[in-house]
């Protein structure tokens, strides 16, 4: 990898001690270079949340290694002090739901997070606004999240996803309440802005629409991964 994107080697994750141990992870190993997009595909209980939790510090893993771009930030316990500032800075979330704060408008939900990392203000907000303006609502920088259709909501919520630069984005179902058309355009938006900022994104998903649409997906059954080859069918 080219100084970004997501390694990890060999990552385990066991709940509970003793003859009530469960090991939700037995050893996941993936890799997501810098402008791609995969998909993390598996049935219910495969630990598909497991592994997004530990992707994104949320947990703590039992075993294993994970690189985030250039820097080790696991191996068999944690290598960097401030989880926060990890999620803050290294790791983009984008979810089912929007989760938009309904009572600041759109600049300020996506320039919260600089602002938390302490970017000043103004460019905080320009920040903001070229990724909007990249997901094509810039039009919409004034309004409030409850003045927005869904498909509008769901592109703020990419842009605050990606407002701190991060290696890598967690994309967790983020296609799922939606129809064909816009299940796609949100797709669509994932792979370009994968491109333009070299930001791996993984995304989890059951979303049969599409799943022929990743060059590569990780299958996750009982908590081991495999790694297949996928259509990367252009969309539709």
């Amino acid at each position: 990898m080219n100084g970004k994107g997501i390694r990890i080697e060999g990552l385990r994750k066991r709940y509970g001690e003793g003859d009530t141990a469960v090991d939700a992870l037995k050893g996941v190993d993936m890799q997501v270079a810098p402008g791609e997009v995969v998909g993390l595909v598996g049935p219910s209980g495969s630990g598909k949340s497991t592994l997004l939790k530990c992707l994104g510090a949320v947990i703590n893993p039992t075993a294993g290694r994970m690189t985030l771009g250039e820097e080790v930030i696991y191996d068999n316990g944690w290598k960097v002090r401030d989880l926060r500032a990890l999620r803050r800075d290294k790791i983009g979330f984008v979810f089912q739901a929007p989760y938009l704060i309904p009572f600041l408008d759109v600049t300020d939900n996506v320039a919260l997070l600089p602002m938390l990392a302490s970017i000043p203000n103004g460019q905080s907000r320009a920040r903001a606004l070229e990724l909007l303006t990249a997901l094509d609502v810039q039009h919409r920088a004034r309004a409030m999240p409850s003045q927005l259709s869904g498909g509008e909501q769901q592109r703020v919520a990419i842009a605050r996803g990606l407002v701190n630069r991060p290696p890598v984005i967690l994309a967790d179902e983020p296609t799922a309440p939606l129809d064909s058309e816009r299940a796609m355009a949100v797709i669509r938006i994932l792979n370009d802005m994968a491109r333009k900022y070299e930001t791996a994104i993984i995304v989890v998903t059951h979303d049969e629409k599409i799943i022929p649409t990743f060059k590569r997906i990780y299958h996750i059954r009982d908590g081991v991964t495999h790694e297949e080859a996928g259509e990367g069918r252009q969309f539709e």
